[in-house]
């Protein structure tokens, strides 16, 4: 029996209150860790069988394995740990919560040491996968208390406002599919004059999202949902609604559709949320929907904002002139120029957030599955 001492591989992964290493060992026996002093010491053997000639296992020699991890900030020196016949999951403790930029002390890796990306997440990630734990708690309390009686006032008041959406939408996508059909390209023309009435309620009524993430009525970004309300309200009631020119207009059409196809999916996901009810198909159409839609939706706004800038200029609408105090006028149309530079600055906000989303939604039931 041959004994070397080696150094197994090991992967680790964090939470904001946890640390998560792996280490490459199969069977290991006579194993310890131990914490002293933030510095984990572990070791452990096992032995090595390969086949002899087809008559069984013979032992092709014993390995000695050990490493040390010093951590970059300090640990409870509780150490939990589980060894199986794949692996050896070990469980850290952090003294405080918080986010390390690296696992060690010193700044440059050890050799054997790598990231887990089976269980690696950024911070943000982290972040969004405390917020479904809490949100699922959430769902459990809430559908015990429906057990015990009526849905509360929360749960009704948010199923009526998705219901309200999740029809006007339809109604407004619904109309414009029909109405293209019939009368083709002409249709496009006079979308403004049919669809903004219900577009205009429901523009208005979605600042409830915002109101609602601010104060925590539902547990969603407040900077994502303020970015899109207020995007969208500026394109319907200045761009667009502030212009009689626009109102004509084909690119009236090509915003409208792209908004009105994301609602549909989106608020019948969230009704069924509030009963703690799941549809996948539903939920797919969800979280997969806006990566063709939204970035069509941004072009059409961005295009509508582009052909509505000679117009405001001839109309002088919304600027402000100071010709006689400074000698300066601030047209409205500088002011969109700037705006079409930040409209892609939000796009990619609302993007990196809604692939989060979607990332952590299908991530999460995958994990689940398995």
């Amino acid at each position: 029996m041959k004994m070397s001492l080696l150094t197994p591989h090991v992967y680790w992964a964090q939470r904001h209150e946890d640390i998560y290493l792996r280490v490459e060992l199969i069977d290991t026996q006579n194993m310890k860790v131990h914490m002293h002093e933030n510095v984990l010491e572990f070791s452990g053997f096992h032995t090595c069988f390969d086949l002899i000639k087809g008559q069984g296992h013979g032992a092709k020699g014993q390995n000695d394995y050990q490493f040390s991890l010093a951590f970059r900030l300090p640990v409870n020196p509780e150490v939990s740990f589980k060894s199986t016949q794949r692996q050896v999951s070990i469980t850290v403790k952090k003294a405080q919560r918080g986010w390390w930029d690296r696992l060690t002390i010193q700044e440059k890796k050890p050799l054997f040491l790598a990231p887990d990306f089976d269980r690696w997440l950024e911070e943000s990630d982290a972040e969004m996968e405390i917020h479904e734990k809490e949100e699922k708690q959430k769902r459990v309390k809430m559908s015990r208390r429906e057990e015990n009686g009526r849905p509360s006032i929360k749960t009704i008041f948010l199923f009526l406002y998705n219901l309200v959406q999740f029809l006007c939408f339809s109604w407004i996508f619904i109309n414009m599919t029909v109405r293209l059909f019939i009368f083709g390209q002409d249709s496009m023309y006079d979308t403004f004059h049919t669809m903004s009435d219900v577009m205009f309620f429901c523009q208005t009524l979605a600042a409830i999202e915002v109101v609602n993430a601010a104060f925590g009525v539902v547990k969603t970004g407040v900077v994502p949902t303020l970015i899109q309300v207020v995007g969208r309200n500026f394109i319907l009631f200045i761009i667009i609604g502030s212009l009689e020119e626009m109102h004509n207009k084909a690119v009236v059409f090509f915003v409208f559709y792209p908004w009105s196809a994301i609602e549909i999916f989106r608020y019948p996901f969230y009704m069924l949320g509030c009963f703690n009810t799941e549809w996948k198909d539903l939920t797919w159409l969800r979280y997969t929907a806006w990566i063709p839609l939204y970035p069509l939706g941004a072009l059409a706004e961005a295009v509508a904002v582009v052909q509505s800038i000679p117009l405001f200029d001839e109309a002088n609408l919304f600027s402000i002139d100071l010709t006689k105090s400074i000698g300066v006028s601030i047209r409205f149309s500088h002011f969109l120029y700037i705006y079409l530079v930040l409209m892609v600055f939000a796009l990619t906000v609302n993007f990196r957030h809604l692939y989060k989303q979607r990332k952590r939604r299908f991530h999460t039931n995958k994990r689940k599955a398995q």
